[in-house]
């Protein structure tokens, strides 16, 4: 579902305080670059460390339904438990919980937030001072046996820092000043969430 006026508002639910950190900033600077002229009026909610569940997610979007054009959800695949099998099973369960709503955008971080940062591995070794090699070409495919973020753990501990990753931190140097596109066009899902966002804005999509 499309809205058709400029400057559309979007609640984004998100699981934890460090995405608010450090995503929000560049996710919209990546939105100002392609929506010069009607940029999304965008409100990041973290939820404390787990997108809630069941008729607590349902009320939750209703109530930011009532001021907010659309309602984003973005959850890990990975949870530290195997809630979800992949990523057609976490949306499928969150458009469950929510109902019949076409402004609720159901969207995953597969398996987990870090996948989105392993295509700038080349930054990732730099910081970690480290040449550990780059865990594949495809960061959305890394599972739940050793999800992502275990690897940029793996790579900072091994550098000469000799500290693990920390994701406030680490996380916001490695996407400073990184092209948004880099890691989209490795990752299916982040291209998807980035995509519903232009969409609803009545952007240009990624192809």
């Amino acid at each position: 579902m499309s809205i058709k006026r400029k400057n559309v508002s979007i609640v984004i639910l998100v699981e934890g305080e460090t995405e608010l950190m450090f995503f929000k900033q560049v996710l919209e600077n990546f939105l100002h670059s392609r929506l010069p002229n009607a940029k999304p009026r965008l409100k990041f909610i973290s939820s404390g460390g787990r997108i809630p569940k069941g008729d607590k997610l349902k009320r939750m979007v209703n109530t930011h339904l009532r001021k907010h054009d659309a309602v984003i959800a973005l959850t890990d695949v990975y949870t530290g438990t195997k809630d979800f099998k992949d990523a057609d099973d976490a949306k499928h369960q969150m458009r469950q919980w929510v109902g019949n709503e076409p402004k609720f955008y159901p969207h995953v971080a597969l398996h987990d937030f870090e996948a989105w940062l392993i295509p700038y591995w080349p930054t990732i070794q730099k910081l970690a001072e480290h040449n550990m090699a780059k865990p594949g070409n495809n960061p959305e495919q890394i599972n739940h046996d050793k999800p992502p973020s275990k690897h940029l753990k793996d790579i900072f501990e091994f550098g000469r820092r000799r500290e693990s990753y920390n994701k406030p931190r680490d996380g916001m140097s490695i996407l400073k000043g990184q092209d948004l596109l880099i890691s989209a066009n490795a990752c299916p899902e982040l291209k998807a969430f980035l995509n519903t966002i232009l969409r609803l804005s009545g952007g240009e999509l990624i192809p």
